[in-house]
């Protein structure tokens, strides 16, 4: 525990968005959190007036008050250490959601003797009192910014511990391995040993392929958390800027007959079916000699090597097959790990049949008209497929933060190690000097292992009444 960080402050901000709502909850912390409220709330329910004599976990009504002046009629819900989200006494007081009362009750609360919270500071205090574990901490961050079903679930799963078990689990093993190395080192003069080294071999190669499985699910979860980058890309006046705004159902994007008209990247968020995605629209693929235009195009193939999914849109009226054929194996070099879906536009119920007749030979293409909407649907239900082809079941860990993963990187570094010591027959005290290592990346991931620059790092990315 930091003694810098945590300290015997009472804090206090508003829990609910800024603005006007119907009700706003204003959360204190602290030991006398109870107290502080006391001092200003009159119950129209309680007895006593005594809110420090009733049970955690009650709701009483009444008004807060400065002297004879009643500023709310609140609901003030009661939480005592250590059952809390922070561990210490905690009141929400549920007011009207007017920002002038919101902020009298506030500048009260700072009167008599609570100071402001700092961004993150309800959550620090959760981990620094030992309710959650540092990557817990951080899966509240990212509930809150969850803004699909996918990224909500797995933010969930980690928030309950679900990552910080496997990685408990995997730096107690390695605790165990460690301790029957550092007794060997006791007993070095008696040239004794006490672990077996095919033993630990496999025990040392299980490990480090878990973690390898954590790393490889990060290009998953990365995506789970940030949207799906979907490009897409084609020749000027292929439908590119429609199909956009046809996705997004807003206009969007600039849509012209005249060549050229999108020169730079236009990005937007779409929600299908409880997965994000980024749907990204570039500019033409064509030589000119339009300097903006020729760095349009450049960026259209930065965006597809960024991308997962690169969407060729071409007008179904315009290209034969071999010619696709041609701008295919074009387009490949640039594909990178981007998965590419063939999207021919333009097409009409009369001309339907003979279209998809026309290219029969390039499985599955997709066939839409963007400007008439047709079969949009079926391109959205493509979309998620290529997803659920992709995903690693939801029940498993994924790994979402840039930060577990780097974690998780070194440590498979120091994992890797090990195993060559083990083959190569060193010393105990070599294999030991690398074991360290891979605990204290792992100990980084769940904050067993941490410094307060880390930890400010972290939390002043919360916002204030979390």
């Amino acid at each position: 525990m930091s003694s810098t960080l945590l300290n015997n402050d009472t804090i206090v901000a508003l829990a609910t968005p800024q603005g006007i709502g119907a009700i706003g909850v204003i959360r204190l912390s602290g030991k006398d959190a109870i107290t502080i409220c006391e001092s200003v709330f009159a119950s129209k329910t309680l007895k006593k007036k005594n809110l420090s004599k009733e049970a955690s976990h009650t709701i009483h009504f009444g008004v807060i008050h400065e002297g004879d002046i009643i500023i709310d009629e609140v609901l003030v819900s009661l939480f005592k250490a250590p059952h809390s989200y922070t561990g210490e006494n905690t009141v929400e007081i549920s007011c009207h959601g007017s920002k002038f009362i919101q902020q009298q009750v506030i500048h009260l609360l700072i009167k008599r003797g609570a100071r402001l919270a700092n961004q993150g500071e309800y959550t620090l205090r959760a981990f620094l009192n030992g309710k959650l574990d540092l990557s817990q901490a951080e899966a509240v961050a990212d509930l809150i910014a969850s803004n699909s079903s996918t990224s909500h679930q797995v933010a969930i799963q980690q928030m309950r511990g679900g990552f910080s078990s496997k990685i408990k689990l995997l730096r107690q093993n390695l605790i165990d391995f460690a301790s029957l190395i550092e007794l060997e080192l006791d007993f070095s003069e008696e040239d004794v040993e006490f672990a077996d080294r095919s033993d630990l071999k496999k025990l040392v190669s299980s490990i480090q392929r878990i973690v390898q499985r954590l790393i490889d699910s990060f290009e998953v979860g990365n995506v789970i958390k940030n949207g799906i980058p979907v490009a897409i890309v084609g020749k000027p006046n292929a439908g590119k800027s429609t199909l956009l705004n046809v996705l997004l159902e807003e206009d969007k994007a600039i849509v012209s007959e005249i060549p050229g008209t999108t020169r730079d990247v236009i990005e937007d968020e779409l929600n299908i079916d409880g997965v994000l995605f980024r749907i990204i629209d570039t500019a033409g693929i064509r030589d000119t000699n339009d300097i903006v235009e020729s760095i349009g195009v450049e960026r259209t193939f930065e965006q597809i090597k960024l991308s997962s999914i690169a969407m060729y849109l071409f007008d179904a009226h315009e290209i034969t097959t071999s010619e696709l054929e041609m701008e295919v194996e074009q387009l490949k070099p640039h594909l990178n790990n981007s998965q590419l879906i063939l999207v021919a536009n333009k097409i009409d119920k009369e001309d339907e049949a003979y279209i998809r007749q026309e290219f029969r030979e390039f499985p599955n293409m997709i066939f839409i008209s963007a400007k008439e909407r047709l079969f949009i649907d079926d391109l959205k239900k493509y979309l998620v497929k290529l997803f659920d082809e992709r995903i690693v079941n939801i029940t498993e860990t994924v790994v979402t933060n840039a930060r577990h993963v780097e974690a998780l990187r070194h440590t498979n570094s120091a994992l890797i190690r090990v195993l060559e010591g083990l083959n190569n027959n060193v010393s105990g005290d070599f294999l030991a000097m690398d074991i360290r290592q891979a605990l204290h990346h792992l100990g980084v991931i769940t904050g067993e292992i941490s410094s307060d620059d880390l930890l400010a790092n972290i939390f002043s990315k919360f916002c204030i009444g979390k």
